[in-house]
């Protein structure tokens, strides 16, 4: 799909009005820009206005500007590098560089919420709470996801490993034991690590089911997982914008803890004797 809005614009470029054609070609020679910009900002980019823009992406056969600007990103995302995207940013931001990272990132936890399947979310929910051991990983950008998910997950269970992805031989000795009824809850994000995917490869390959978090249903890992849960990573610098997954990881604990019920209930009320016995906290009055 995200090949196709390039070449239907090029077929296409001879019957636009004039200020679409303006538009058009601007896409074709800087898409990996434009796909991150509001409809507002490629409108006065290509001296058009934003309803113009809108109905550009309705002429393309999009359902609106927001589907086309998607299908743009899924094109782009994986082809930039960090200079790359440092570069584009430059002419995208406007001064006020907070509030355009902000609204990136409320626009990246509108979608989840809009199109996060509820159902895959709770067949996730279903496999981690019934696994023989889970499996946690992440590489690079999502190191400290696969940490902060495993930093609740092992108060919650026993039978946790979260895989140190510093060199790939190692990864393979964390995984050789893994087996049916086994999850890997794999964390991947573009440009995906090969480690990832290649561990996520091995598991599978070893009867273990894997629980995909990641941007997009054609990504590798997502294309390995039993139930892929996405969430957008799109910041176009040279970050990646976790703001999203980060609130899927808390929503995918809650979901868990709920399925448990006193279980986890019970847990916690443990670790809370625990660590006022060893005044693990410190309080506003402690010097």
């Amino acid at each position: 799909m995200a090949k196709s809005v390039l070449h239907t614009i090029e077929d296409n470029l001879s019957t636009f009005s004039k200020g679409q054609k303006r538009i058009g070609r601007y896409i074709l020679d800087h898409y990996d820009q434009a796909a991150f910009m509001t409809a507002s900002k490629l409108g006065k980019l290509t001296e058009v206005s934003e309803s113009t823009v809108v109905r550009f992406a309705a002429e393309l056969g999009f359902d609106g500007y927001p589907a086309m600007q998607k299908a743009l990103q899924e094109m782009a995302r994986n082809r930039l590098t960090s200079t790359q995207r440092i570069q584009a940013a430059e002419n995208i931001y406007d001064r006020d560089v907070l509030s355009s990272v902000l609204q990136a990132d409320i626009e990246n936890l509108r979608q989840i919420s809009m199109d996060e399947d509820r159902d895959t979310f709770q067949t996730a929910v279903e496999k981690i709470v019934h696994a023989r051991h889970i499996y946690i990983l992440g590489a690079r950008s999502s190191t400290h996801l696969a940490g902060y998910l495993y930093f609740y997950m092992q108060m919650i269970f026993e039978n946790v490993t979260l895989v140190q992805a510093s060199a790939a031989g190692e990864i393979f000795e964390q995984l050789f034991r893994s087996g049916e009824g086994d999850v890997m809850i794999a964390f991947s994000f573009p440009r995906y690590s090969k480690d990832t995917i290649n561990a996520a490869r091995f598991a599978r390959s070893r009867g273990a089911e894997i629980i995909a978090i990641t941007d997009q249903k054609q990504s590798p890992v997502a294309q390995m997982s039993s139930a892929a849960l996405l969430a957008p990573s799109e910041m176009l610098s040279f970050i990646d914008s976790m703001t999203a997954p980060m609130s899927l990881i808390n929503a995918l604990l809650v979901g868990i803890a709920t399925k448990m019920g006193t279980d986890v209930t019970k847990t916690f009320t443990t670790l809370e004797r625990l660590w006022d016995q060893y005044d693990v906290f410190g309080g506003a009055d402690d010097e």
